[in-house]
C-alpha cells in the first residue's frame, strides 16, 4: 500500500532557511550562499521522507518565499513596475515582487485560505504575456533523482492560481481571471513534458479552491484545464489534490468525472462530510484515492486505531490497490520535528506529533493497511491517546462552569460606540486625525539578547527589568519626539504577540523549535493548547503602567484577543473550538479590567486573526462569526465608557465581514489597508456606515521601503473621500516589530507629517 504526503516545511528544524535569506537580504552572504543552504535542505528533506518509508514523495514543495510566487515566476506573470526583461526570473526581481524595493512596492500579501500563511497575490489582466520564465519544477525533480530519489513534483493548479489572482491595477475589478485559462495552460503543458521527460511518472497538482464555494463555469475551468493537459501527460500520472474542507457536492461530481487525471486527494481531517460523498455517491474505479487521514494543521498524534478503521471502509468502497494514505494537505502548517523539543513536558510530549512524525505515522498506517501492522507502534499510539484522555490537567470544572454562563448575556457595552467616543475624547483631547502606531518596535539583537539571557538565568531579573525598562523609555521618548498622539510602551518584553500570553495562561504548553513559516522568512511559533485555559495573576499590567509613568500622553495597554490566541495556537481537538475560544475571553477579560484599574485608558485588544478563521464554506460563516465576535465582546464588556477600547486586523480582505466587525463593537479598529490597494476603502464607497474610530493603515511596515509624505498625504485624503474627518485616525498598517529603526523612524516622521498636514488643510478648508 503507497504513502503519500502532499507537501512539507521548507525553513528547516532549526530555521536555516530563515537566517539564509536574512542574511542575504542584509548583504552579508551572497546568492551561492543562500542556494547552498536551500539544496541541503531539499536533500535533507527527501532523504528524511525515504527514511520514513514514505512512498511518493513530494519535490517542488520548497520556496525561497511563496508557492504561488513561485508560479508567478512560473508563468513569467511578472507585473510590468519590475521591468522584467524575460528570460529566467532571478533573485532580484523575485524578492522585489515579494517584498518590494527602495523604489518599488510589492505585490499584496493575503492569507492562504485559513491558515496563518501568506501567499503572495498574482496581479493579473488581459494585456498580460505569460511565457515560461522559472524551471524550478524540473529542476529540483533532476536535483533529487540524482541522489536517487524518485518523486512527484508539486505545482500550484491552474485553475486554483488563477481564481486566488486579482485584476492588475487599472483592470477592472470585473476581470474574468479565468478568461485567462487558455493562456497559461500551454506553459503548465510544457512544465509537464519536460518533467516526463526527466523521468517523472507522478505530478501533483494543488487545487484547493476546489472545496470553496464554485458557480458552474468555474467547475467548468477545471474540466477544461485537466482535459487539455490530458494530451501531454500521456505516460504520467496527473494527481489533483484538494485540502482544507469538504468537497462540495456538485464538485465531487465534477472532479470524480474528470477524464485526464489518474488521482484525487482528499482532506478527510476538515472534510468528513467528503467521506459521506465518497460512501453515498461511489468513487470511479478508474481513479485513486489518496486519503489524507494525518492531520497536516496539528502536532495531535494520529489516533491511528481510527484512522485504519476508516482506511479499511474506504479500501472496501475503492479497492485494494486504489487507495494511497496521505495527509490531510501539506505539512508546510505543523512543527517540523518533534525530536528536538528536549524541554518539553514528557506526557504532553507523548500527545503529539510533529512533520516528521507524521511521516512515520503515514508509513505506519500504509503498512498495517497492507497487512504489516506494527502492533508495538500501534500500543504505544493507543496508550497515549488514553492518557491524553484521562489526564487531569487537561480538565478544570471551575473554567468550564464559568465559561458555559456566558450563554446567557451577549455581553454588549450598554452605551452606544458613538457616545462613548465623544466621552472617552473629554479625556483624551485628541486632535483630528489622531496617530498611533499598532503595538511593537524594532526587536534589535540586543533586545533578544536580553530576554534568551534572562530565560535561561544569565542575567537577574533585576537586570532584565532594568533593560525592558530602558528600552520601553527609549521607545516613549522617541514618539514624543516624533509627536505621535497616542503612545504603545514597543512590546520589549515580548518573544511573539501569542507565544507571549500563553506562557502565562493555564492550559498552554511550548515549545522551543516548534516554528511555523507565516510568510517569506517570518516563523512563528504556536503554543499548544492541552487543557482548559485561565489566567493566574496579571500579565502586562506591570509593564504597560510602568510605560504610562514615562508620559502624559495616552498609552495603550496592548493585549492579544481570544480568537487570535485561538487561531494562531495548535489547538486541542477534543472539544469545540468555541468553547476554548470563551475560556481564553474570559481570561483576556481579567487582564482588561486591571488594566483600566491600573489607570491605563486605551486598551488594544489585537483581533489580527478574526478574518483567518472565516470557514472556507459561506454555510457556515455564520455561526464561526457569532462565536467569534462575542468572544471578543466579552473582554472588554465591563470596562467604563471613558475607557477606549482599540482593536487591529491584518492581511485579510474584511469587505465581506464589515457588519461582523462593525458588531464587535470596539471603540477604535486600525486595520491593513495599504499593501491590498485600498480594498478596504472600497466597502464604505458603497455605502456602508461605520460609526466608530478607524485607521486603514498609510504604509506597509512589511516591506523595507520608506514612504513618502506626499503618498501618505494622498492615502489619507482618499480615506477622506469616504469617512467622517472625526473618526479616522492615522497608523501604519501592522506592528514594526520586524523593521530597523533606520527604516521606522523616517517612516513615523513622514506619517506625522501627513497627518499635520492634512490638519492643517481640514482647518484652512473650513
Amino acid at each position: 500500500m503507497a504513502s503519500h504526503v502532499v507537501g512539507y516545511p521548507r525553513m528547516g528544524p532549526k530555521r536555516e532557511l530563515k537566517f539564509a535569506l536574512e542574511s542575504f537580504w542584509d548583504g552579508k552572504t551572497s546568492a551561492s550562499a543562500l542556494e547552498v543552504v536551500a539544496k541541503e535542505l531539499r536533500a535533507s528533506i527527501w532523504k528524511q521522507m525515504v527514511a520514513a518509508g514514505v512512498k511518493l514523495i513530494p519535490s517542488n514543495t520548497f520556496s525561497y518565499y511563496d508557492q504561488v510566487l513561485d508560479t508567478t515566476a512560473m508563468l513569467g506573470a511578472v507585473p510590468p513596475r519590475y521591468g522584467f526583461a524575460g528570460g529566467e526570473i532571478g533573485f532580484d526581481t523575485y524578492f522585489s515582487m515579494a517584498r518590494g524595493n527602495a523604489t518599488l512596492p510589492a505585490m499584496e500579501m493575503t492569507k492562504w485560505f485559513d491558515t496563518n500563511y501568506h501567499y503572495i497575490v498574482p496581479e493579473l489582466g488581459p494585456e498580460i504575456k505569460f511565457a515560461y520564465s522559472s524551471h524550478k519544477a524540473v529542476a529540483e525533480y533532476k536535483e533529487a533523482k540524482e541522489l536517487g530519489i524518485d518523486t512527484v513534483p508539486v505545482l500550484v493548479g491552474p485553475v486554483s492560481y488563477l481564481l486566488l489572482s486579482k485584476p492588475a491595477k487599472g483592470v477592472a475589478k470585473t476581470f474574468n481571471l479565468l478568461s485567462l485559462l487558455g493562456s497559461i495552460l500551454p506553459i503548465y503543458k510544457q512544465v509537464v513534458s519536460e518533467l516526463k521527460a526527466a523521468g517523472a511518472t507522478w505530478v501533483q497538482f494543488d487545487e484547493p479552491s476546489l472545496v470553496m464555494d464554485l458557480e458552474a463555469h468555474q467547475l467548468e475551468a477545471f474540466s477544461k484545464a485537466y482535459s487539455y493537459l490530458e494530451a501531454s501527460s500521456l505516460g504520467v500520472n496527473l494527481l489533483v489534490e484538494t485540502y482544507f474542507a469538504d468537497i462540495p457536492v456538485e464538485t465531487y461530481k465534477t472532479i470524480t468525472g474528470l477524464k485526464g487525471i489518474s488521482a484525487i486527494g482528499f482532506d478527510l481531517i476538515r472534510g468528513t462530510k467528503t467521506l459521506e460523498l465518497i460512501k453515498e455517491i461511489g468513487f470511479p474505479a478508474d481513479k485513486i484515492l489518496f486519503a489524507g487521514v494525518v492531520d497536516g494543521r496539528n502536532i495531535w498524534a494520529n489516533d491511528l486505531a481510527a484512522s485504519l478503521t476508516l482506511l479499511e471502509g474506504l479500501e472496501s468502497i475503492v479497492g485494494k490497490d486504489k487507495l494511497v494514505v496521505s495527509t490531510s494537505c501539506s505539512l508546510l502548517h505543523t512543527a517540523v520535528d518533534l525530536e528536538n523539543e528536549t524541554k518539553l513536558d514528557s506526557e504532553i510530549k507523548s500527545w503529539l506529533a510533529f512533520a516528521a512524525q507524521k511521516l512515520i505515522e503515514v508509513d505506519a498506517l500504509a503498512k498495517a493497511l497492507a497487512g504489516q501492522k506494527d502492533e508495538a507502534f500501534f500500543a504505544a499510539n493507543a496508550s497515549a491517546q488514553a492518557s491524553r484522555r484521562a489526564s487531569p490537567r487537561v480538565t478544570n470544572e471551575a473554567v468550564q462552569k464559568a465559561a458555559a454562563a456566558l450563554k446567557t448575556s451577549d455581553h454588549r457595552r450598554a452605551t452606544p460606540v458613538n457616545i462613548r467616543l465623544e466621552q472617552q475624547q473629554k479625556k483624551l483631547n485628541l486632535p483630528i486625525l489622531p496617530t498611533t502606531t499598532i503595538g511593537s518596535f524594532p526587536q534589535t539583537v540586543e533586545l533578544r539578547r536580553v530576554r534568551r539571557e534572562y530565560k535561561i538565568n544569565k542575567i537577574s531579573e533585576e537586570e532584565y527589568v532594568s533593560s525592558i525598562k530602558e528600552e520601553i523609555a527609549k521607545v516613549v521618548k522617541l514618539q514624543e519626539d516624533l509627536d505621535i498622539d497616542v503612545l504603545v510602551h514597543g512590546e520589549p518584553e515580548r518573544n511573539d504577540m501569542v507565544e507571549y500570553f500563553g506562557e502565562q495562561l493555564q492550559g498552554f504548553a511550548f515549545t522551543v523549535n516548534g516554528w511555523v513559516q507565516s510568510y517569506g522568512s517570518r516563523c512563528v511559533k504556536p503554543p499548544v493548547i492541552y487543557g482548559d485555559v485561565s489566567r493566574p495573576k496579571p500579565m502586562t499590567v506591570f509593564w504597560s503602567k510602568m510605560a504610562q509613568s514615562m508620559t502624559a500622553r495616552p498609552m495603550k495597554g496592548m493585549l492579544t484577543g481570544p480568537v487570535t490566541i485561538l487561531n494562531w495556537s495548535f489547538v486541542r481537538n477534543d472539544q469545540p473550538r468555541s468553547e476554548t475560544c470563551m475560556q481564553i475571553a474570559l481570561a483576556i477579560k481579567d487582564e482588561v479590567e486591571d488594566l483600566e484599574a491600573g489607570g491605563i485608558q486605551v486598551i488594544q485588544i489585537d483581533e489580527a486573526a478574526l478574518r483567518e478563521g472565516l470557514p472556507l464554506r459561506k454555510a457556515e460563516h455564520a455561526y464561526y462569526l457569532d462565536w467569534a465576535v462575542h468572544g471578543f465582546r466579552i473582554t472588554n464588556c465591563g470596562v467604563q465608557d471613558t475607557t477606549q477600547i482599540h482593536t487591529h486586523m491584518c492581511y485579510s480582505n474584511f469587505n465581506d465581514i464589515i457588519h461582523s466587525i462593525i458588531d464587535m463593537d470596539a471603540d477604535v479598529i486600525t486595520i491593513e489597508n495599504s499593501r491590498s490597494d485600498e480594498k478596504l476603502l472600497s466597502v464604505f464607497r458603497e455605502g456602508v456606515k461605520y460609526g466608530a474610530g478607524i485607521g486603514p493603515g498609510v504604509y506597509d511596515i512589511h516591506s523595507p521601503r520608506i514612504p513618502s509624505l506626499e503618498e501618505i498625504a494622498d492615502r489619507i485624503s482618499k480615506m477622506l473621500a469616504v469617512l467622517e474627518t472625526n473618526i479616522l485616525w492615522v497608523n501604519p498598517d501592522c506592528g514594526l516589530k520586524t523593521r530597523k529603526y533606520t527604516e521606522v523612524v523616517p517612516a513615523l516622521t513622514n506619517v506625522v507629517a501627513a497627518a499635520k498636514l492634512l490638519r492643517a488643510q481640514l482647518a484652512s478648508a473650513k
